[in-house]
Order: C-alpha cells, then sequence, then structure tokens
C-alpha cells in the first residue's frame, strides 16, 4: 500500500508541477478521441476526415474552455449528417439543442464524462460513466450522462441504417422525419440505460455522502446492484435483449475502474478517526474527522564529495639556501594527479630568502627555527 500510496503523490506532484503543459495536452487528447469517434460513426465529409484537419481542430480546442469541445462536436455531427440528408440534421439539432440547454443549465462542470460516455459505450463498460459520475459529482450530473446516452443511440442507429435513410426518396421526408423520431421516442433499449444510469447516480451520490465508515466502497457496490437489477428489469418488462453476461463483465470492470478512480480521489485511513466536540455562543458541534491515507516521498538528495587540495611543505638546505618543495596532494582520479614543485631560491635573491625563511612547517617552524633547533641537537650529541 505504502509503494501505491507513494506512486499517487508522484502521479499528483507531477500534474502539479507541469500542470502548465498536462492540461492542454489532455484536452487535446478529450477533442482528438472524440473527433475519430465521430469520424468513425458517421463519417462522411471528406474534408473533416483528413488527419491534419482533425489535428489542427485538436490543437485549437487545447487553448479553449474545455465545453468548446462539445460545440466542436455539435457542429462536426451536423456536417456529417447533412452528406446523408438534411432530415437527420433537423431531428439530431433539435436533439442536441434541448441537450445542451439541459446540460449547461445542471451539470455544464461534467464535461470530461458528458464527452468519455460514447467512448465507454463503445467499449461495452458504459457503466463506469454513472459510478464514477455518481461519486465525483452531484446528483445533476445524471442530466450529462443521460444526454449523452441518447446522443450515441440515436448517432449510433443513423450509422447503422445509412444506407437505408439514403435510400428514401426525397418525397418520403415525412417518412424519414417518423424513422428518426421513433429512434428518439420508442427505443427501448435507450430508456431502459437512461433510467438505470440515472436512478444509479443518483443512489451512489445518496450512500457516499453518509457520514458511515467506508460508505464510498459501499456507494460504489450498491450502484452496480442497482444497475444490474434496473437493467434486467427493464429487459424482462421491455424485452429489449440486453446481453446478460456482458452487463456483469461490464459491471464488474466498472468496479474496478471506479475502485481505482476512489483510490486517487478519497483514499482515507478509518482506524485513525476522530469525534471532536467543540461549542460556540450558538451551536454546539460533533465532528467526525477521518484522516487520509497520504506519504512523504523522500527527498533525494546528491551531494558531490570533491577531493580537498593539501599542501605539504618541506624545506631542505642547500647551501644555506633553503629550497622550497610545494607538493599538491588529491584524490586518485584523473584530474586530481599530484604535482610537484621544486623551486630553488638562490642566494643573491635577500628578498627571497627572508620571505622563505619566514614560512612555517607542517610543525609550525621558520626555517631559522629549524635550523636552531638542528644545531641545539647537534651541540647535546656532541657532549655526549
Amino acid at each position: 500500500m505504502t509503494r501505491l500510496l507513494m506512486i499517487r503523490e508522484q502521479i499528483k506532484n507531477f500534474v502539479n508541477k507541469f500542470d502548465t503543459f498536462v492540461y492542454p495536452v489532455a484536452k487535446a487528447l478529450l477533442a482528438l478521441t472524440t473527433f475519430l469517434m465521430i469520424n468513425g460513426a458517421i463519417g462522411h465529409v471528406p474534408v473533416l476526415m483528413k488527419a491534419p484537419i482533425v489535428l489542427i481542430l485538436a490543437i485549437i480546442c487545447s487553448f479553449l474552455p474545455t465545453n468548446f469541445i462539445i460545440i466542436l462536436d455539435a457542429v462536426m455531427i451536423l456536417l456529417h449528417l447533412y452528406a446523408i440528408s438534411l432530415e437527420c440534421v433537423i431531428v439530431v439539432g433539435c436533439l442536441l439543442l434541448i441537450m445542451f440547454l439541459l446540460y449547461f443549465r445542471f451539470s455544464p462542470k461534467d464535461t470530461i464524462l458528458f464527452l468519455l460516455t460514447p467512448l465507454l459505450h463503445i467499449m461495452g463498460i458504459p457503466y463506469v460513466a454513472a459510478l464514477s459520475a455518481g461519486l465525483v459529482s452531484g446528483i445533476g450530473s445524471a442530466v450529462s450522462i443521460c444526454c449523452s446516452t441518447i446522443i450515441f443511440c440515436v448517432l449510433d442507429y443513423i450509422s447503422k441504417n445509412t444506407e437505408t435513410i439514403k435510400a428514401m426518396a426525397s418525397d418520403q421526408m415525412i417518412e424519414k422525419f417518423r424513422v428518426l423520431l421513433d429512434v428518439v421516442i420508442k427505443n427501448k433499449e435507450m430508456m431502459v440505460l437512461v433510467v438505470a444510469f440515472a436512478v444509479t447516480i443518483i443512489i451512489v451520490n445518496i450512500i457516499r455522502r453518509l457520514p458511515a465508515d467506508h460508505a464510498w466502497t459501499v456507494a460504489i457496490i450498491a450502484g452496480a446492484l442497482v444497475d444490474i437489477v434496473v437493467v434486467l428489469a427493464g429487459d424482462l418488462k421491455f424485452g429489449t435483449y440486453i446481453s446478460i453476461p456482458g452487463l456483469i463483465l461490464g459491471s464488474f470492470v466498472a468496479v474496478l475502474v471506479v475502485i481505482v478512480i476512489k483510490f486517487f480521489i478519497f483514499n482515507v485511513d478509518y482506524g485513525r478517526t476522530e469525534h471532536v466536540q467543540f461549542e460556540d455562543d450558538e451551536y454546539v458541534y460533533f465532528v467526525k474527522a477521518v484522516p487520509k491515507n497520504t506519504v512523504t516521498i523522500p527527498e533525494k538528495k546528491v551531494r558531490t564529495i570533491k577531493a580537498s587540495t593539501m599542501e605539504e611543505e618541506e624545506y631542505e638546505e642547500i647551501d644555506d639556501v633553503p629550497e622550497y618543495k610545494v607538493k599538491r596532494a588529491g584524490g586518485s582520479g584523473a584530474g586530481n594527479k599530484s604535482a610537484t614543485k621544486r623551486i630553488i631560491l638562490p642566494k643573491d635573491n635577500e628578498f627571497d630568502v627572508e620571505r622563505h625563511a619566514t614560512r612555517k612547517d607542517s610543525a609550525g617552524l621558520t626555517a631559522i627555527e629549524r635550523e636552531a633547533a638542528q644545531k641545539a641537537k647537534e651541540a647535546r650529541r656532541n657532549r655526549s
């Protein structure tokens, strides 16, 4: 667990340190993903499907607010649908307008959930959107998830029946409108998913706000079970023929994914829960404090050790002229080779002799003092 906490902190520190670059890149990737999904589903305008155009649009989205991606997606959808039929543009355009009014009114901050829900449908795990929305957002996020699901189901039907819609004659406009409206009104599978997601988001959001231990974990499990029960009940009632193995497997994967999200957002240690009571002039407060699981990443300190330069001074006498020998001792590295310099002071250079005579050796003696000590030593030896 400690290792996982350290990885989490490293990721958070990296994002906080380089947020100037991380967020624009993330928005560009999100926009690129949505553009590729739209082109893959209903791509009928060759210009919008060219890689340079898609990349330029994604780069533009990286410098603009995230909600601009939704508007650009809507424009791209309508342009592709215009290549199929004008009726598709009218029906889907009205639907997008209603969806956007609801979205920007109730959950304008759920852009990522709104854009990723179609991708999760394609991957077969749309239940991740409902569970994660109930945990990290409010009840209003049900509007964004349901609107995104409706748009995905309508576009999925159009992509699968493009040839049929194109084959209808121009004088069958009323028939086209009827077929497209039936997709929105009489699509039972879509309605079952919308109701299941809405109920799941509400249940998860209510449970995770309870002041009980492990409320988030209970909310995840309860939300997955409610989602399965509602979908199965709708399948039995309306005969939607939803894949039961796919439902169970998708719900299981959704639980795993949401547990990972919970680890990064809400990871607490209930073993260290504290109950605090205090009061002021008007109220008495009973507070339950649950500390988060955190870990401090040790900072790596690199210490550079440089070999110190040492000077050793040795003196010898040559015709009463001291010889000065400088030895520089360093490490064994190539840049620390010891160098030896020998300086012979001439007799007629009295200034240098005097200056050298005042130098002290490692024992703290000058040349004159050392010479006097040597003569005293020889005198004692002669007397003995």
